[in-house]
C-alpha cells in the first residue's frame, strides 16, 4: 500500500478533552468560547467539535 506524504491529519476535541490539554482552561470557559463564536468550532448534534491546531492558534493569539 502507497503511503500519500502530503496527507494532513485533523484533530477534532470534544470540550472536554480541549479543557484537558490546557491547564487553567475549564469547560465551561471553552463552551463560552464556542457558544459566542469566539473560538471557531463545529456543531455535531449537541456536541461542540473544536479543531486542536485552531485551539491552539486562538490561545497562541493568532489571528483566524
Amino acid at each position: 500500500m502507497v503511503e500519500n506524504k502530503n496527507e494532513i491529519k485533523i484533530v477534532m476535541l470534544t470540550i472536554k478533552e480541549a479543557a484537558a490539554l490546557v491547564d487553567g482552561l475549564t469547560e465551561y470557559r471553552v463552551r463560552q468560547l464556542c457558544r459566542s463564536g469566539e473560538l471557531p468550532c463545529i456543531k455535531a448534534g449537541k456536541k461542540y467539535l473544536i479543531n486542536k491546531d485552531v485551539l491552539f492558534r486562538y490561545l497562541g493569539g493568532e489571528p483566524e
